[in-house]
């Protein structure tokens, strides 16, 4: 299981670098639908790729509107690993331009390999007081 754990290390470093580039491609290259996320106690989701591409340009402005620059991955410990699926946990650390936090966070990122493909498809995240938190999905109870 050690190579679907690094394969889902390696998914999420792209997925991250193309965050951070604000690349919405790359992002979706990394990513499986329906995508959820689970934060603040409340279920968010994109039943698909254009779903969530639609409003990425919103997310970039409010991330800029918190005073983010870019979010430094601190941690990836994988912490359960299968042939299709793992679970990475994560500690983020959004910052602002000369490099200072704002906002530490840990969270769980599940990968699953669907068509032979890795992608994330589930992320549960503590991450609180976050302008653009889950925009522009479906939310639940």
């Amino acid at each position: 299981m050690e190579d679907s754990a690094g394969e889902a290390v390696a998914a999420f470093r792209r997925w991250s670098a193309a965050f951070n580039a604000r690349d919405t491609e790359a992002q979706l290259a990394e990513m499986h639908f329906p995508h959820l996320r689970l934060a603040g106690n409340r279920f968010q989701w994109w039943e698909t790729a254009d779903e969530f591409s639609a409003v990425q340009e919103e997310v970039t402005v409010r991330l800029e509107e918190e005073g983010w620059h870019r979010t430094a991955t601190l941690s990836i410990d994988p912490v359960q690993a299968g042939e299709d699926k793992v679970h990475l946990a994560i500690r983020q650390s959004r910052r602002r331009e000369d490099g200072t936090e704002y906002n530490g966070f840990d969270t769980l990122w599940i990968f699953t390999r669907l068509n032979g493909r890795w992608g994330v498809q589930f992320r549960s995240s503590f991450l609180t007081n976050a302008r653009a938190s889950g925009y522009g999905s479906s939310e639940r109870p």
